[in-house]
């Protein structure tokens, strides 16, 4: 199966080059040649990738591809394409992957798109892999999958003598702690 891009550009010429750059290195693309368009596409076709120009019909429409491309349920990876590049914590905080500098060399444009797919391919799979079910004893009453949180929390000492404190009441529940560094013998004086 192709993979399939969405090309967002204004500037035609940018957009059919790196149409034909694509499609002869095996992509299926589609392309807009405005976030108003682009925003259309998203809705009707699904994409594995979105690359879209900042700066089109006004100083927005970049973003507001950006912004559809995230809220797609089909998730795809997500790349700004511009020539005035901006902080990355600017284009990350917007919801892109991956910010393309243009003129770019195809050679090192294909790797970047590659390695974005790649690393987007393998997030959706971690995200879309069903916790393990666990299976319980004859005796008990039946266990209920572990819960999956991305990123997970961290559990402070004094959550965990109070989880300590509760699961004592309730059976079937444990609380692993961590060793206490005084206890250990790692801190004391001799």
């Amino acid at each position: 199966m192709k993979r399939r891009i969405l090309l967002v550009d204004d500037e035609v010429a940018v957009l059919l080059t790196l149409k034909a750059v694509l499609e002869i290195s095996g992509f299926d693309v589609d392309t807009a040649a405005s976030g108003r368009e682009g925003k259309s596409k998203l809705r009707t076709r699904e994409y594995h990738m979105v690359i879209t120009d900042m700066r089109m019909e006004n100083d927005a429409a970049g973003m507001e591809v950006v912004a559809a491309a995230r809220s797609a349920s089909y998730h795809p990876a997500i790349a700004m394409l511009t020539a005035f590049p901006v902080a990355e914590d600017d284009w990350q905080g917007m919801g892109a992957d991956k910010m393309l500098v243009k003129p770019m060399h195809t050679r090192v444009l294909l790797e970047q798109i590659e390695k974005l797919l790649a690393s987007h391919e393998s997030k959706l799979s971690i995200w879309s892999t069903p916790a393990p079910k666990t299976t319980a004893s004859s005796n008990s009453v039946a266990a209920k999958p572990a819960a999956r949180k991305f990123p997970a929390k961290q559990v402070t000492a004094k959550a965990a003598s109070s989880a300590s404190r509760n699961s004592k009441s309730k059976p079937g529940t444990a609380v692993v702690k961590k060793p206490n560094a005084k206890r250990a013998g790692k801190g004391t004086k001799r």
